[in-house]
């Protein structure tokens, strides 16, 4: 887990069962809502590692992924030292929890999948739910981290890339960094 100080979010973006992989999130990264690493569980897929480090060499940031081949165990021990948020539609909603959460300590999002252990429910510190109905984890843990840290647009984040968006109302702006 990095716990870097403008970051107090470590994202699981993952599936927490160990028995399924149905439910693995190989698309968006959560960088840019305030997540410095990405612990994949459940089926071990390096493609998905590969894009990861693919995306963030391309586009600049410091974020780490890694694989975790025993995630209970893991979330046992960080338990210790921080918070856990487990995204689940069985939780306490989104809205009403994002207050009691506190950011100035080091924090583990888990993203679930269908076959998630009964005792990530126990161990968690906060169960929250985006909605009650199944739904898309990236965009869950999108609405999370901007709902819980705010807006993390800063592009000054995302240095050392080799792709830089330029922001443009009216067509796709990108600047190329190996071609300068």
């Amino acid at each position: 887990m990095l716990n870097r100080p403008d970051s107090p979010c470590s994202g699981w973006a993952t599936d927490a069962s160990a028995t399924s992989a149905s439910h693995r999130i190989s698309g968006s990264l959560p960088a840019p809502f305030g997540a410095d690493e990405v612990i994949l569980a459940g089926e071990e897929d390096p493609s998905a590692l590969e894009t990861w480090n693919s995306v963030t060499e391309r586009f600049g940031g410091q974020f780490e992924c890694r694989y975790e081949a025993k995630p209970m165990s893991w979330l046992r021990k960080f338990s210790k030292r921080g918070n856990i948020v487990h995204l689940t539609m069985y939780g306490e909603p989104w809205n009403e929890a994002i207050a009691g959460i506190p950011t100035d300590s080091p924090t583990v999002v888990v993203v679930g999948g269908t076959k998630v252990p009964g005792e990530l429910f126990r161990l968690a510190d906060h169960n929250v739910a985006i909605g009650n109905q199944p739904h898309s984890e990236v965009a869950a843990l999108a609405v999370f981290l901007e709902s819980w840290l705010g807006p993390v647009d800063d592009s000054s984040r995302f240095t050392g890339g080799q792709i830089e968006v330029v922001p443009s109302e009216q067509r796709k702006r990108v600047l190329n960094r190996e071609e300068d």
